[in-house]
């Protein structure tokens, strides 16, 4: 016969039940640092996920590389002949795009110079894989290079319950979201919500008729796409010094108001309206080439 004093000891393990138990909504999101994302191009309006975290936790997307891509057959003729490719082309080239700056220019001094003077600097490599390692990229719903998006928040929970391979599933609190998430959990919040279909519109529309929230919403996205998908032409088009990297700091200045943004607004006078859709073009054409839709 049981006694009333066993009781309590018999309930204990409900109550040691994971501190996520019962979770929904925007709780469950900040609890596993992942969030809904809602994405419209071109296509369509999908739904995805995004994730930050440093960079030295976590494997980069697998890219297919690209048959038709002239650099990528050329260092394949290479190899397959035996020799050593050293992509010194390439890597001008890329300079190029991205308005290298001195400090690259000094990298490419300091490795032909004496073994003093690399003894000097030979600490220099590793603090900056440290502080790279440190850094926090973005990580998307992906497989491959291709970004996975949803038309529906039905289907985007039952593929993430499905087990199916993605980049996400390599995450810590992964398997919490899998098995937690609903359907009615899948809301992105406003400033997850971009809006890339409509950006070549507006800034065909002229200065007058930018919208500064817009444009400076699409910078980030398209920015994390880049990077989180290794799409190197949005990389490069989005990079520092780049013509679009100026139009978004020109934007942001606007935007902030003040002496700042008197003069955030005569930049953006100066630059081309056509020259900046023609841009931006590219770039979302570039995204949505990377995009695997799934309904």
């Amino acid at each position: 016969m049981t006694s009333q004093s066993d009781e309590p000891e018999a309930s204990a393990p409900v109550a040691e039940k994971s501190s996520s138990e019962g979770l929904s909504g925007r709780e469950l999101w900040d609890s596993v640092r992942i969030e809904p994302v809602e994405i419209a191009l071109p296509a369509g309006v999908g739904l995805t996920l995004r994730a930050y975290r440093k960079a030295g936790e976590v494997t980069p997307t697998e890219v297919e590389v690209d048959e038709d891509d002239p650099f990528e057959a050329r260092k394949r003729v290479v190899e397959e002949d035996g020799e050593e490719f050293v992509e010194v082309s390439d890597e001008e080239l890329e300079r190029q795009a991205l308005g290298a700056d001195s400090d690259e220019v000094d990298k490419a001094v300091v490795s032909d110079s004496s073994e003093s003077d690399s003894a000097d600097v030979k600490d220099e490599p590793e603090e900056t894989a440290d502080q790279a390692d440190d850094e926090e990229v973005p990580l998307f719903l992906s497989h491959k290079g291709r970004l996975l998006a949803f038309k529906s928040t039905e289907s985007l929970v039952s593929f993430l319950r499905s087990g199916a391979p993605h980049d996400l599933a390599q995450l810590d609190t992964w398997a919490v979201l899998a098995e937690r998430v609903q359907s009615s959990d899948i809301d992105p919040q406003p400033d997850d919500r971009y809006e890339l279909d409509l950006v070549v519109e507006n800034l065909r529309g002229g200065h007058d008729s930018w919208d500064l929230p817009l444009l400076i919403a699409a910078g980030e996205v398209a920015r994390d796409l880049g990077h989180g998908l290794r799409i190197k032409p949005v990389i490069l088009a989005l990079s520092p010094g780049s013509p679009l990297d100026d139009l978004d700091e020109s934007l942001r200045s606007a935007e902030n108001g003040g002496m700042s943004g008197f003069f955030g607004r005569r930049r953006l006078k100066k630059i081309g309206a056509q020259q900046a859709s023609l841009g931006w073009r590219s770039v979302i054409s570039k995204i949505s080439a990377a995009v695997d839709w799934r309904d």
